[in-house]
């Protein structure tokens, strides 16, 4: 609309302009090798305009017929890239059906149509990697590291290739240098990150955990639970060798992550060596009331070194009074604790009743053990051994678990993934609903008294359930051989 306009405009400017000349007439003479001519001044514009039209004709002609062959190139060019871009979608396509034959021949194709096209590059890297060509897959990933362009695609193909062929060296360098090209590459910084802890590189995996929170790659709560992790990890590693250094890195830990037990555990062991037992008593309570742990009310039992019985069952119960302040009040964790100090007193009323609200319907397997026990010490043989033939289809004690591997020892690393995910204190696995149904429905099992004098003592304590080990180990964060389950250490002796 507005071009027209200008057309029209330019129309109405035209005919003013030779109406404006019409009304002042005049003549026009030109005198050239001796020759004069003359003629109207309207009709001298006219010749004039004529002739600038057909010099602006005839140029553009000119440019044309000069510009030809470039134009004929450029057509065939476009004929070319269009074919080349075509082969490319159809490799494409055929590379994401499996397709290696036709993939590798589009790529051949389009390689030799779009020579700087970097997706040419994927192509013929995903048809050699269909067809099993490791070695023509890493040179293209090579190549495409040469380009700024394609740098950060070809060194995340090296670092692939690297990891199917089992060298964590190069991998390890590749994710590195990817990460350095850009910070904010989620697949390399968890690379870098899982290389690290794996090799227990802890400075180095925080300084990527750090990156990471900044990148915002992770949330700030996630990130301080992977870096209170790593340092209760630390903390444990140091505990037996350098304590100073070991306490400095649990209390960090426990900062970060309160309900972290391990870093708890640390910092409250090495408090107890330098007679700290208060600052260690406030920090036992505080992991207590949000990660209820039976080696938090072993350390808080033996906070003073040679106490008698009595005195260590008090400490237990200071300890789990705490439980009331959480929801719901009380707990298996705390009546387990609870019952273990009240039994090495000999307050076997005080151990009953605490584990009377949990020995109901199907009770785990350490309380059916401590029940056993306390029915011997009152002298009824019969319900200890009926006490201990229930433990044998309870459910299985808590242990530490990480991507559903059980443990024995807490690690930070899952033996899964190899990535931070610390373990958790809970059952290794769960019963099914019908199979458990079906236990509960079962008839009791007949336990006969034999005659006292041929009667065998019962055993006072369980096997502990077989656990089924990962095919890979768990990580060991530096924990001493010698633990006794579930603490994972060897209790003080009793004074």
């Amino acid at each position: 609309m507005i071009r027209l306009l200008w057309r029209f405009l330019l129309l109405v400017a035209l005919a003013a302009g030779f109406a404006w000349l019409a009304d002042r007439p005049g003549t026009l003479t030109i005198r050239w090798l001796g020759r004069e001519i003359q003629m109207s001044f309207i009709a001298g514009v006219v010749i004039a305009v004529v002739a600038v039209v057909v010099l602006w004709f005839l140029w553009s002609l000119f440019r044309r017929l000069w510009a030809s062959p470039q134009a004929v190139g450029r057509w065939y060019s476009f004929r070319k890239n269009r074919k080349g871009y075509e082969s490319l979608s159809r490799g494409i396509i055929a590379a994401g059906a499996g397709d290696a034959a036709a993939a590798a021949k589009h790529a051949a194709i389009a390689g030799n149509a779009l020579a700087d096209e970097p997706l040419v590059n994927v192509l013929a890297a995903q048809a050699a990697q269909l067809k099993g060509d490791r070695a023509q897959v890493k040179r293209i990933f090579e190549a495409m590291t040469k380009s700024p362009d394609t740098e950060a695609l070809g060194l995340r193909g090296l670092f692939s290739e690297a990891r199917q062929a089992g060298d964590v060296a190069a991998a390890r360098r590749h994710a590195e240098r990817a990460l350095a090209l850009n910070p904010r590459l989620a697949w390399a910084s968890t690379a870098v990150l899982q290389l690290q802890s794996a090799g227990k590189d802890w400075n180095a995996a925080a300084a990527t955990l750090g990156q990471q929170i900044k990148s915002g790659l992770v949330t700030t709560a996630d990130g301080n639970a992977k870096q209170a992790a790593m340092l209760a990890a630390q903390a444990l590693a140091l505990e037996d060798s350098d304590r100073a250094q070991a306490l400095e890195l649990a209390l960090k830990a426990h900062k970060l992550d309160p309900a972290l037990v391990p870093a708890a555990l640390v910092a409250a062991r090495v408090l107890v060596s330098q007679a700290s037992t208060r600052k260690a008593s406030k920090i036992l309570k505080e992991t207590w009331l949000r990660s209820p742990h039976p080696e938090l009310a072993e350390v808080q039992a033996n906070l003073i070194p040679g106490d008698s019985p009595e005195d260590r069952l008090a400490r237990v119960r200071d300890l789990v009074k705490e439980d009331k302040l959480r929801d719901g009040g009380g707990g298996l964790e705390g009546a387990v604790a609870l019952a273990r100090a009240a039994i090495r007193a000999q307050r076997w009323d005080m151990a009953r009743e605490a584990l009377a609200p949990y020995a109901d319907n199907r009770p785990q397997a350490r309380v059916c053990a401590l029940m056993a026990d306390i029915e011997e010490a009152a002298g009824d043989k019969g319900r200890a051994r009926e006490w201990l033939a229930r433990a044998i289809t309870a459910p299985r004690d808590p242990i530490w678990v990480s991507d559903g591997v059980a443990s024995p020892r807490w690690t930070p690393i899952s033996p899964v993934s190899g990535e931070i995910v610390p373990c958790e204190w809970k059952a290794p696995f769960e019963m099914p609903e019908q199979l458990e149904a079906d236990v509960a429905a079962a008839p009791p099992v007949a336990v006969i008294e034999a005659p006292k004098a041929a009667a065998e003592p019962p055993p006072r304590s369980l096997e502990p359930p077989k656990m089924v080990q990962p095919q890979r180990p768990p990580d060991d964060p530096g924990l001493p051989e010698d633990f006794d389950r579930p603490t994972g250490r060897a209790l003080p002796a009793e004074g």
